[in-house]
């Protein structure tokens, strides 16, 4: 009976010809659109330089400051105050100041200063860009010692430290790596919990559930035979995005693909009971439909996908605990940047063992079927 009920709800899907374009079309413009969009890395900030010096030192500094990606030399003006009416008309968002005296003082010994004025009107902007650009002219700094000579110290020369940096895991630091990953979860968790959501509830304006209702199914099997499609499209989407990720970014899991389908096998059955759910809580498609975007956009929101946990207030970190989506991208960030497998994400596996029984159990026991 159960294979039955499978190949009919296989038949009511490619029925309808948008789903089988709206599974290949939709994982492809997320993939391609998202990681450029949700990039929280900030570039070509626009800068305004103030250059009271005009020595060989600060021209040096310009010209660094100038190389650097992140920031996009737009104006030097006189003063300071003409500096402010380019933050004022949106021209500008970092003022850098180099005072007169700035080579003579350093020359000398003493330590001169500069005045960085940044835009915090966006905050993450305005803070980012001060801290990229100190981080440039420290770097200057360094510089410009290593290029003088070292004081003798009791006929020995002062030692030097060398600081070497390395990249653990992402030595390009790509943010497209860090993102990827937890966009196949979102693209998962929409496709995957909207269909079941909208499916009951269809059938129920269809008129076709009373049929059904009257035949000696059970519940369980009714329900089972309604998730499994969902689960091999499931699949099929993360497929596509494995394929989609290597192809237009060349990013490979440092794990095995094993794991990673070996954890969907358990988060799939979690979103897709849950959409169940809401489908038998639901009267109309409409209401469905709103109810399960409720739900997701808080679930997407407080999983990490954009925000680490660990920066959110404490009383969200303790919401995330019961979010699914939070533990999925948790696991397809260890495999895709560290290659972790099972046996380091065995609490992970164990919570989303415990979702996938709840969601599917609550789903079984929502139905209300008259027999």
């Amino acid at each position: 009976m159960i294979k039955y009920l499978i190949e009919k709800e296989f038949k009511q899907l490619f029925r309808n010809s948008f789903l089988p374009k709206l599974i290949f079309i939709f994982p492809c413009m997320i993939m391609i659109l998202m990681p450029w969009a949700a990039n929280l890395e900030i570039k070509n900030i626009n800068l305004n330089v103030v250059d009271n010096d005009r020595s060989v030192v600060s021209r040096h500094l310009v010209d660094k400051l100038g190389a650097s990606t992140y920031f996009r030399l737009t104006a030097f003006p006189d003063t300071y105050d003409e500096a402010l009416y380019g933050i004022e008309a949106g021209t500008a968002d970092v003022i850098l100041e180099i005072p007169r005296d700035f080579e003579k003082d350093w020359i000398n010994g003493k330590a001169p200063r500069l005045l960085v004025a940044a835009n915090a009107v966006n905050g993450t902007k305005g803070s980012l860009g001060g801290s990229y650009l100190s981080a440039i002219i420290g770097d200057y700094t360094r510089e410009l010692k290593s290029e003088m000579a070292v004081r003798p110290l009791a006929g020995k020369p002062l030692p030097r430290i060398g600081i070497s940096t390395l990249n653990l895991y992402n030595p390009t630091l790509n943010y497209k790596l860090f993102m990827v990953p937890a966009l196949m979860v979102m693209l998962l968790t929409l496709i995957c919990g909207f269909l079941p959501a909208l499916n009951v509830v269809g059938e129920k304006e269809a008129g076709t559930i009373e049929q059904i209702n009257v035949t000696p199914v059970g519940k369980f099997t009714f329900i089972t035979a309604k998730l499994i499609p969902y689960w091999l499209i499931g699949f099929v989407v993360l497929t596509i995005c494995f394929v989609l990720a290597w192809l237009l970014y060349g990013i490979l899991p440092a794990g095995h693909f094993f794991t990673i389908y070996g954890f969907a096998l358990i988060f799939l059955p979690v979103v897709s009971g849950f959409g169940l759910v809401i489908s038998n809580h639901s009267a109309t498609l409409q209401q469905a439909m709103f109810v399960m975007w409720f739900f997701m956009l808080v679930l997407i929101l407080l999983s990490g996908l954009f925000t680490l946990v660990h920066s959110m207030p404490e009383w969200a970190q303790w919401i995330t605990r019961i979010n699914p989506l939070r533990y999925f991208v948790e696991v397809m960030r260890t495999i895709y940047l560290r290659g972790g497998g099972f046996a380091e994400l065995l609490p992970q596996l164990g919570i989303l063992s415990v979702f996938a029984v709840a969601a599917n159990v609550w789903a079984v026991k929502s139905y209300r079927k008259s027999n």
